[in-house]
C-alpha cells in the first residue's frame, strides 16, 4: 500500500474535499455524464486494454490476483478499485503503487474544469474518469477495472475490455439494482459485451440460464467455473483445470477457502488473455498468486491472540467468512468487533455470525452512514453471544484485546469502513489516513 510518505498536502486536501462534496449528489446510475467528461478530455481511454470485473463479492480479490500475476510477468498494470480502506489514493494503483497526491490534485482540476455545474458528476463518475485518464497518461499495458455497483449502468462500463469476469450474484443494493435476484444479475450482466469471453463464478440455475441467454444473444462466450473451468484444493494447494491449461499445487497468499474460487476466476481470465495473444508463463502465474496483497480481507494483523480483519459487508460475504473460519484458523474463543452501515441488511448479517461467537463488541466507525452500535446490540438480542457496546473502534479494539487470551481469535468485520479505521488505529504509519475522509 505504498503512497507518498507525507500524510498532508494542501492541494490534495482541497481536491479530495471537492470530490467528497460530490457525494451530496448521491448515486446516479447511467453512462452519459461519464462519457461526456471523457469526451471533453479527448477520450483518453480509447485504444487501451482493459479487464472488467463485476460481482457481489470477491471482485476485488480477483482483480488483486490479476494485478499481481500481470506484474510478475513484467507488465505495467493499472488497478481501479473501490471503496478504499484509509486513503483515497488506494483507488488508483499501478503495479501495486498508489497514485501520488500531486496527480490526484491535477486530475481533479482537469475533471472539474470540464464538468457541467448544472449537471455535475457523482463522486464515482468523477473518480472513474480520473482513473481512466491516469492509466492512459501512464501508458499502462493493462488496466483492471473493478465495477462499483451493478455493471450495466456503472461508470466503469464505458470501456471495451479484452476480458471480463463476474464473480457471483446475491442480494445487494436493491434500491438501485432491483428487488429480485434476477434483476441484480441482469445489471451485472452489463459487462457481457459482443464477442467477449466472460468468466463467471455464478451458481444459481436461473442466473446461469440468464447469462447463457444474454451471452448467446451478444455472440459472447460464457465460461463457467465449475463447468468449463474446474479447480480443487488439497493440502498441497490449488489445482486448476482450465480450458487451455492445467496447473497443480498453486499457493495462494490470500487466506480463506473461498479465495480458491476467486483465483480460479482470475486464472480463467488469464487464459482468455492468452487466447488474445498475451500468454503468460506458469512461473509468473505461480509467483503472482503467491505474492498477492489485498488488505482488509481475512487480513491477519497479529498473533496470540490472532487479530483478523475482514471487510465483509453483506449477508453473503459474512456467510462465506463464517464457513471458512474453522478451516483457516485454530482458536479457543471467537471475539467479534462489529461495525455495520445502517443501509445494510443488518439483521441477516448478525444472524449469520453472532451465533458462532463467544463475545461481540458492537461499535461504529466515524462515518455518517454507520449504524448506531446500540441498534446492533438490540437487533442481536437472542442470537446467543454475550454482547456489549463500545462507542468507537479504538475502545472496541482495546476491550477485545483485554478480553482475549493468547488462544482466542479477534475478528473485526461488518464493513470496509470499520476495517479501515481499525487498521489506522492499529498501525497509523502504514495506514496513514487522508486529512479529509472520502468514501
Amino acid at each position: 500500500m505504498a503512497a507518498d510518505s507525507n500524510c498532508g498536502h494542501s492541494d490534495y486536501s482541497q481536491a479530495v474535499s471537492y470530490l467528497y462534496g460530490l457525494q451530496k449528489f448521491g448515486i446516479k446510475l447511467g453512462l452519459d455524464r461519464t462519457r461526456g467528461l471523457l469526451n471533453a478530455l479527448g477520450n483518453p481511454h480509447k485504444g487501451m486494454k482493459f479487464i472488467h470485473v463485476a460481482g457481489t463479492n470477491g471482485k476485488g480479490s480477483v482483480c488483486a490476483f490479476l494485478e499481481s500475476i500481470l506484474k510478475e510477468a513484467g507488465f505495467k498494470v493499472g488497478f481501479y478499485s473501490s471503496p478504499h480502506l484509509v486513503r483515497f489514493t488506494e483507488r488508483f494503483r499501478i503495479n501495486g503503487r498508489e497514485i501520488g497526491r500531486d496527480a490526484v490534485a491535477s486530475l481533479t482540476d482537469e475533471v472539474r474544469a470540464v464538468s457541467d455545474p448544472d449537471d455535475p458528476p457523482t463522486f464515482f463518475e468523477a473518480t472513474t474518469v480520473m482513473a481512466l485518464s491516469f492509466f492512459a497518461r501512464e501508458h499502462t499495458d493493462f488496466a483492471i477495472m473493478e465495477v462499483g455497483m451493478g455493471g450495466r449502468l456503472d461508470s466503469t462500463n464505458v470501456i471495451n475490455p479484452i476480458a471480463a469476469g463476474i464473480t457471483n450474484v446475491s442480494m445487494e443494493h436493491q434500491q438501485y439494482l432491483g428487488s429480485r435476484l434476477l434483476d441484480i444479475a441482469y445489471e451485472k450482466a452489463g459487462v457481457i459485451k459482443e464477442g467477449l469471453e466472460v468468466i463467471a463464478g455464478v451458481t444459481q440455475p436461473p442466473v446461469v440460464d440468464l447469462y447463457g441467454r444474454l451471452s448467446s444473444e451478444k455472440g459472447a462466450r460464457l465460461l463457467r467455473v465449475g463447468k468449463d473451468i474446474r479447480y480443487r484444493t488439497t493440502s498441497s494447494g490449488l489445482h486448476y483445470y482450465g480450458t487451455d491449461r492445467r496447473m497443480e499445487g498453486l499457493e495462494l497468499s490470500l487466506k480463506g477457502s473461498f479465495q480458491s474460487r476467486n483465483a480460479a476466476i482470475s486464472l480463467g481470465i488469464i487464459e482468455v488473455m492468452g487466447r488474445k495473444g498475451f500468454k503468460l508463463d506458469e512461473d509468473h502465474v505461480r509467483a503472482g498468486l503467491k505474492s498477492t496483497f489485498w488488505p482488509g480481507r481475512l487480513h491477519v494483523f497479529s498473533h496470540e491472540p490472532a487479530l483478523v480483519l475482514d471487510g465483509s459487508h453483506n449477508p453473503g460475504a459474512i456467510r462465506t467468512v463464517v464457513s471458512t473460519l474453522d478451516k483457516t484458523f485454530s482458536y479457543k474463543r471467537l471475539i467479534l468487533v462489529m461495525g455495520i452501515m445502517a443501509d445494510k441488511d443488518i439483521g441477516s448479517m448478525l444472524k449469520e455470525i453472532v451465533p458462532i461467537a463467544d463475545h461481540v463488541i458492537y461499535t461504529r466507525p466515524v462515518y455518517e452512514r454507520a449504524a448506531d452500535p446500540k441498534v446492533l446490540y438490540e437487533k442481536a438480542r437472542g442470537l446467543g453471544a454475550v454482547g456489549e457496546v463500545a462507542a468507537d473502534i479504538p475502545l472496541a479494539l482495546e476491550r477485545a484485546k483485554a478480553l482475549a487470551d493468547s488462544r482466542d481469535l479477534i475478528l473485526v468485520c461488518g464493513s470496509l469502513f470499520t476495517v479501515g479505521e481499525a487498521l489506522t488505529y492499529l498501525d497509523p504509519v502504514a495506514y496513514c489516513p487522508d486529512p479529509v475522509r472520502v468514501y
